[in-house]
C-alpha cells in the first residue's frame, strides 16, 4: 500500500495544498516501509492542480493529512485516495502511529482559503472545535 504525506522540513505540513512536498512511503502487508519516495508539490492550490492524479497515478491509497479542505478531500476521494485529517508531527512517527491503529481521523475540514504570497499568517477556523493553527504560502512552499 503506498500512504502520502504533505511534508514542511520533515513535517506534516499544516496545510496540504502548499506543503514543500509529498513524502510517498511504500508499506508491505507487515506494515514495514520497503520504499520511500519524494513527490514534488505544485504550485498554487492542491485542489486545483494535478497532484491528486499524480499521486493516484503512483498507487496512493492513504493520505495522512494535516488540515486540508473539502474541495481537496474530495477531489482525492473521487481518485480512491482515503484521507486522515488532523495529524501532525514528525511524518516517519505518524505513519508508524497510523499503521498501529493509533490516528483517526478528525473529522474537521476548512472550509475557508485565504491565499496569499510570500508570508506565513495564522487564522481560526469555527468548527466543532475551535483551534488556531499556521498556513505557509509563496516563496517558502516549493
Amino acid at each position: 500500500m503506498k500512504i502520502a504525506i504533505p511534508t514542511y522540513s520533515g513535517k506534516v505540513d499544516d496545510h496540504f495544498g502548499h506543503c514543500e512536498y509529498f513524502m510517498v512511503y511504500t508499506v508491505n502487508d507487515s506494515k514495514e516501509i520497503i520504499y520511500e519516495e519524494l513527490v514534488a508539490s505544485p504550485h498554487g492550490c492542491g485542489c486545483k492542480s494535478d497532484i491528486v492524479e499524480k499521486l493516484r497515478n503512483i498507487g496512493v491509497k492513504v493520505m495522512l493529512a494535516g488540515n486540508i479542505g473539502v474541495g481537496a478531500v474530495n477531489k482525492l476521494s473521487e481518485n480512491g485516495i482515503a484521507v486522515i485529517s488532523g495529524c501532525s508531527g514528525d511524518i516517519k512517527n505518524v505513519l508508524n502511529e497510523w499503521l498501529n491503529g493509533n490516528i483517526k481521523d478528525n473529522g474537521e475540514l476548512c472550509h475557508e482559503h485565504e491565499h496569499h504570497r510570500d508570508h506565513e499568517h495564522n487564522h481560526n477556523h469555527n468548527h466543532s472545535l475551535n483551534h488556531n493553527h499556521n498556513h505557509r504560502h509563496g516563496s517558502n512552499c516549493n
